[in-house]
C-alpha cells in the first residue's frame, strides 16, 4: 500500500498570496475613493472674512461682501486692489459646486458685464433685491448676472449655471 503525502504549503506562500490579495484590495478602496473625491478637496478656501476689514478701510467705495456665506458654499479666492483702479473679487463655490463671483469698482455696468460675463450678454429684466432694482445679464454659456450701480460704483455678481434664487439671495447678503 502506498501512503500518498500531502507536502504543507511554505508559510511564505501563504503570506505573499495574503499580502497580494490585501495589496489589491487597498488598491481597489483607494481608486474608488478617489472617484468619489469632491471638488471641495481639490479647490483650496480661503478665509475672505479676514480680508474684508482692510479692503473696506482701503476702498473709495462702500466694498460689499457678505457677513456669512450660505451652507455649503466655501470662498476660493479673495483679492482687492487700491487705487486708482480700486476693485474687490470675491468668488465662491455654491453647495452644487457652481461659481459665484462678486466683483466690485469704478467700472461702469458695461465694461464690468462685458469682462466678467460676456462680451454678448444680453440685459434681461431688472430683479428686485433687498428692495432694490438689479439689472439681470444672461448668455449662452449658462452664466446670469446682476448688477447694481451706485453713484460711481458698480456691483456684479455673476454666477454659473446658478439658480436665479440663489443668486438673488447672494445679492441680498451683501453688506
Amino acid at each position: 500500500m502506498s501512503q500518498q503525502t500531502t507536502r504543507p504549503q511554505s508559510p511564505v506562500a501563504g503570506m505573499v498570496g495574503a499580502m497580494a490579495v490585501l495589496v489589491v484590495l487597498v488598491l481597489g478602496y483607494a481608486g474608488v475613493q478617489s472617484l468619489r473625491t469632491r471638488t471641495e478637496a481639490r479647490v483650496s478656501t480661503v478665509d475672505y472674512a479676514r480680508v474684508v476689514p482692510d479692503a473696506r478701510r482701503a476702498a473709495d467705495f462702500d466694498l460689499l461682501a457678505p457677513a456669512h456665506l450660505p451652507a455649503g458654499w466655501r470662498a476660493t479666492t479673495v483679492s482687492f486692489s487700491g487705487a486708482p483702479d480700486s476693485h474687490w473679487h470675491l468668488g465662491v463655490l455654491t453647495a452644487q459646486d457652481r461659481y459665484v463671483g462678486l466683483e466690485q469698482g469704478r467700472g461702469s455696468v458695461a465694461s464690468m458685464v462685458t469682462t466678467y460675463v460676456d462680451e454678448a450678454a444680453t440685459r434681461g429684466r431688472p430683479v428686485l433685491v433687498a428692495g432694490r432694482s438689479w439689472t439681470s445679464y444672461t448668455d449662452p454659456k449658462g452664466d446670469l448676472a446682476l448688477a447694481h450701480r451706485v453713484g460711481r460704483t458698480t456691483t456684479l455678481v455673476v454666477g454659473h449655471e446658478v439658480l436665479r434664487p440663489d443668486l438673488i439671495g447672494y445679492a441680498a447678503s451683501l453688506r
